[in-house]
């Protein structure tokens, strides 16, 4: 056997080791992360894209039509006459006007523009429901994740109250939190600063009243998630290098419950924001001069007479809120189904 052919066995198993190399090599570089798999399914959602699509679009406009408004009675004579046809506090005799290239929604009863209304509820009602949503979420995170991480009888108290509160109906809660406290907090506030701040009193009784209502949910929610992860052996290597709860809390677990929080916080916003429809409908919410999508709803549903119905003062409110409730649903279901770890790729 000559020198050669004694030689190719090791030059081809030294090319089959690099070829296994470079493969292994290949194969680690197309590892994704949970975040990266999570943004693949949630894009397969089609439901869920499109309603972050229109959501994106009506913050957007939403925050840029008073923009346009202000511009637009700077930038000329046309200009003026455009930001006064759209002033939503404009009172003129176009009353009951319907829907035209003049006016997009319409008028109504005062001959005020409908869409520039609109706009603006939009800002009070998603404004309720994001703060509304924030309460819930600090509420929620810290009672579930002591409660979960603390566990024995303090556990049982904690969820216990929870359960009470469970027991009550929320919507009567804020009610008669409204009606009892609010002209207090509004004299309060009027001694302390300025009749405006006075009149904010309902807005921060639905940012507080319906946050606080709402957080029973996360904590349930938070408090089992942390109870499967405090026993786990990255909390166990943590706590036997000396770390405390708070900081085992914060740098390690709660990290780790983050899409469950972010998935039910935005399935929070929608129910809050029906909460502050409901109340302002009923009108327990938002009070004229300020207008929400329930406030203007209920005036629209004021209007209606077996003579003639305005349609629109109801039709487009009313399809605004369905179709942001709806879109923040299905973001909330497309998010779910994407952070689940039990979901296939």
């Amino acid at each position: 056997m000559s020198e050669q052919e004694i030689r190719n066995p090791k030059s081809e198993v030294r090319s089959s080791g690099a070829a296994a190399a470079s493969s292994s090599v290949e194969s680690a570089s197309q590892v994704v992360s949970p975040g990266q798999k999570a943004w693949q399914r949630f894009r397969k959602n089609r439901l869920a894209v499109v309603g972050a699509w229109f959501l994106v679009v009506l913050v957007i406009f939403v925050a840029a039509w008073p923009a346009v408004l202000k511009l637009a009675s700077v930038s000329g004579v046309k200009g003026a006459a455009f930001a006064q046809l759209h002033d939503p506090d404009r009172l003129t005799d176009d009353q009951f006007q319907p829907p035209s290239p003049a006016h997009w929604f319409g008028t109504d009863v005062h001959g005020r523009d409908v869409f520039s209304r609109v706009m603006f509820g939009a800002q009070v009602s998603l404004l309720v429901g994001i703060v509304g949503a924030g309460v819930s979420l600090v509420i929620g995170v810290l009672w579930g994740a002591i409660a979960g991480y603390a566990g024995g009888r303090l556990d049982g108290v904690m969820m216990r109250f929870v359960d009470i509160l469970y027991s009550l109906p929320s919507i009567i809660f804020v009610i008669v939190l409204i009606t009892t406290l609010e002209g207090a907090l509004k004299s309060w506030l009027t001694a302390i600063g300025s009749p405006g701040l006075g009149k904010s009193a309902r807005l921060l009784f639905l940012f507080v009243g319906l946050g606080a209502v709402s957080w029973l949910t996360m904590a349930r929610i938070v408090r089992g998630q942390v109870l499967s992860l405090r026993n786990r052996l990255f909390v166990e290597a943590s706590r036997a290098l000396g770390a405390g709860p708070v900081r085992i809390l914060w740098r390690h677990i709660i990290p780790n419950i983050l899409g469950v929080v972010i998935v039910y916080l935005t399935l929070t916003v929608p129910a809050i924001i029906l909460y502050e429809s409901f109340l302002s409908y009923l009108g327990l919410g938002i009070q004229p001069p300020m207008a929400s999508w329930g406030s203007l709803i209920a005036e629209g549903a004021d209007q209606m007479n077996p003579i003639r119905v305005y349609w629109w003062l109801i039709a487009f409110p009313g399809g605004v809120l369905v179709t942001t409730l709806l879109a923040l649903n299905f973001l909330g279901d497309g998010l779910r189904d994407a952070w689940d770890v039990r979901g296939k790729d």
